[in-house]
């Protein structure tokens, strides 16, 4: 008897969670291990947002909500993006959800039918092509290149894009290159969306508030402002607040649409964690001195770990705009034998053979769709960076 549906047998469990399970199981068993691998910030939750929680907690705010988030949480996010980029929501454009993970799905449910695709530049977040999938839409991906520090040209994006394509992924800082589109870039992707009606915008903005250098971050909606209602902006609370564990991701776009992606999270979910939402209601509305000081330390980190990368033989890594990841290279190792003789084919065997060799978990670039890449993930302190590069760098001069 056939049980599993051919939806599902089409998709893969998340990389980046495999291998920090391996890694978690590699200590279990005495090892020493350094995980590289998560994308989870090493600061704690501002502390304006846990006493919210507990305040909820004690008050007795443990009841169902609106499904699609409080009143004046909505409202608090509607006025960020007043604050931040100009941009006039009212709390019925907003969503909030478990996660920016289900606030994307909700809208890939709420807009995609089968055959249709969406163009998902690569490198991309590892979710983006299964989760299309899942709604047996057909993911469309465009290879961007180091040399154009990993951005999708609106070259490209008019090149792919046909009668059947209903969304463009945009990501910005990226996970996982850390690559920052400016506001000129986003213009000249604005031109080709609006030669093509049907077409949607989907703009991942999670890392927004991480970005280094000085540089104005700038939002697709932002730039392109007679492109808002086909343009859809997913952010939440998980990187800049240090709240991964809280699942609270949110969205802003058209009134019918965050209607039509209420529905669909009405019809999973639910609400919302009560609790939760309060802590983020005041992480948006809180003070924001333990972000400035967390990107800063990023800044730090970054520059030390992008020169460490480059001085190992045979990596090569640029230097990413924001977010908390590196995304270099390693064709330079690719075909290399081990002292016991294997030979890393790719970058999946170069990590595996890491982890087993030198105790450090990487991701591979090919579950991002960038063959011949890993990605380090620097939201660890400063001596455990500094281990994991010695670790690796010990690893790599055993290769022949």
């Amino acid at each position: 008897m056939k049980q599993l549906s051919i939806r599902v047998q089409q998709i893969k469990p998340s990389a980046t969670l495999a291998i920090t399970a391996k890694a978690a199981q590699m200590r279990a068993a005495g090892r020493s291990v350094i995980s590289l691998s998560v994308g989870e910030p090493d600061f704690e939750t501002p502390q304006s947002a846990r006493e919210a929680g507990i305040a909820a907690i004690n008050s007795g705010f443990t009841r169902y909500t609106d499904v699609a988030g409080i009143p004046e949480l909505r409202q608090a996010i509607a006025d960020k993006f007043s604050r931040d980029h100009g941009l006039e929501y009212s709390a019925s454009d907003i969503l909030v959800s478990s996660g920016g993970k289900q606030c994307i799905f909700n809208f890939l449910m709420a807009v995609m039918d089968p055959g249709e695709r969406a163009i998902i530049p690569a490198p991309y977040w590892v979710s983006y092509p299964d989760m299309v999938k899942l709604t047996e839409g057909i993911p469309v991906i465009v290879p961007t290149t180091a040399e154009n520090h990993f951005k999708v040209t609106a070259e490209q994006i008019e090149k792919v894009i046909c009668h059947r394509c209903k969304v463009l992924f945009l990501n910005s800082p990226s996970n996982p290159t850390g690559m920052v589109y400016t506001a000129e870039e986003l213009v000249a992707i604005g031109d080709v969306v609006r030669r093509h009606p049907d077409l949607l915008v989907a703009t991942d903005d999670m890392y927004e508030k991480i970005i280094f250098d000085g540089r104005k971050f700038a939002t697709f909606a932002e730039v392109n402002p007679d492109l808002k209602e086909r343009t859809v902006t997913f952010n939440g609370v998980s990187k800049a607040y240090c709240m991964t564990g809280w699942r609270i991701g949110y969205c802003a776009g058209s009134s019918a649409l965050i209607k039509a992606m209420a529905k669909i999270q009405g019809q999973s979910t639910s609400n919302p964690n009560s609790i939760a939402q309060k802590a983020a209601l005041a992480a948006l509305t809180g003070p924001t001195h333990a972000l400035d000081e967390m990107v800063r330390t990023y800044e730090q980190r970054r520059a030390w770990l992008v020169g460490a990368i480059n001085a190992i033989d045979g990596m090569h890594a640029i230097m990413p705009d924001g977010a908390f990841y590196v995304f270099p290279s390693v064709e330079g190792l690719i075909g290399k034998t081990t002292a016991s003789g294997v030979t890393l084919a790719d970058d999946v065997v170069f990590c595996e053979w890491l982890l087993d060799e030198a105790g450090v978990a990487l991701v591979p670039g090919t579950e991002f769709g960038a063959p011949g890449f890993v990605r380090f993930s620097y939201a660890v302190s400063q001596a455990t960076l500094e281990d994991a590069v010695s670790r690796i760098a010990d690893a790599v001069k055993t290769l022949k």
